[in-house]
């Protein structure tokens, strides 16, 4: 394995947009490591994906305590690439891990008390080989635990040392309000919101986007090409059998209706007219938000970082190109651009 020199000017094109009204700023495209990094994966691939990606500019690398497969595992693999590539640059990293969603089995590894927020946290510090993270969510809202409990956790994650900001993650508007005041009064605001978001599905746009924007809290969207139905993936005849959608995990065969790849083609008929992929132009499309801090994507290979890059420096979408976007969008009904 040969050391690794980062390129010299990663700094120079890529853009870099504050957090809300905190001090944080994320690089305008960021690295996910959900699909990819799983001890099911091969570790050479994931180094060529990270280090592609730092040096591009990517300096935000994105976790959660289950990214796998098998859970905690992509944890480990980003522990060991700290460990042999990136241990001397780690201060130009910023590298972020949820809790919420089940980890472990019995009372204690699921949701979001206290116990198992601190728990989670400790267990992917070891894994990661760290003594912090940049920035620590919780990963969705819990039911069952008061809300001060969760946010007191999250507070005293912080002064602990474990974590230097906190962020809400599939949080509704109403839901990140009223987090976001708690925070506020114990001293550790929140930063960050991670929602979902892609010209498909826009749900966001109908409250929360403006909630973070009043509460000053920055957003990173994750899924901007929709599980890969907004790349030229699924545009031919037939499922690819290495595709996601042949997997059938996160994307199933049911969902790529004859309608859905209709409006899909029609898309990228807009993209080609700009001289953008439909993946480039997604991804556009999700930062042309002023509210957007930072685009979230995931890679298998090298090729897809360097074009989501390329989309993020890319001329804006201009208003023709827009509502060229909005008309093919209303033509489905249910994606039509609705107020906020």
């Amino acid at each position: 394995m040969s050391a690794y020199l980062p390129d010299a000017a990663r700094y120079d094109a890529m853009a870099y947009r504050r957090c809300g009204r905190s001090g944080l700023k994320l690089p305008a495209v960021s690295l996910g490591l959900w699909h990819n990094f799983g001890g099911i994966d091969r570790l050479d691939n994931a180094r060529r994906l990270v280090r592609c990606a730092f040096d591009q500019g990517i300096t935000h690398l994105d976790l959660a305590n289950n990214y796998g497969p098998p859970p905690g595992s992509a944890e480990e693999t980003l522990g060991a690439l700290l460990r042999d590539d990136l241990r001397a640059l780690r201060d130009e990293l910023i590298i972020s891990t949820k809790a919420g969603y089940t980890m472990g089995p019995g009372p204690y590894g699921d949701w979001g008390s206290r116990k198992y927020l601190f728990s989670s946290l400790d267990q992917s510090l070891r894994r990661l080989g760290l003594d912090y993270v940049d920035i620590f969510y919780h990963h969705r809202p819990d039911p069952h635990t008061p809300l001060q409990e969760t946010m007191a956790a999250l507070d005293a994650i912080v002064r602990s040392g474990r974590a230097l900001y906190v962020g809400l993650s599939n949080y509704l508007p109403e839901q990140t309000r009223q987090a976001a005041a708690i925070l506020r009064q114990l001293g550790t605001p929140c930063v960050i919101h991670q929602p979902r978001y892609n010209m498909l599905e826009r749900k966001i746009e109908q409250g929360l986007l403006q909630t973070l924007d009043q509460e000053g809290i920055g957003c990173i969207v994750f899924s901007p090409l929709a599980q890969g139905v907004l790349t030229d993936r699924y545009l031919g005849s037939g499922i690819p059998q290495d595709s996601r959608a042949a997997r059938g995990a996160f994307l199933r065969p049911e969902q790529l209706t004859p309608q859905r790849m209709q409006l899909v083609r029609a898309l990228n008929e807009v993209a080609q007219s700009r001289g953008q992929s439909l993946a480039q132009m997604a991804v556009a499309w999700v930062l042309r938000q002023p509210g957007v801090t930072s685009v979230l994507i995931g890679a298998s290979r090298e090729s897809q970082i360097l074009e989501a890059v390329a989309a993020s420096r890319s001329a804006p979408l201009a208003d023709h190109e827009l509502r060229q976007i909005d008309a093919v969008l209303a033509s489905a009904g249910d994606l039509a651009p609705k107020a906020g």
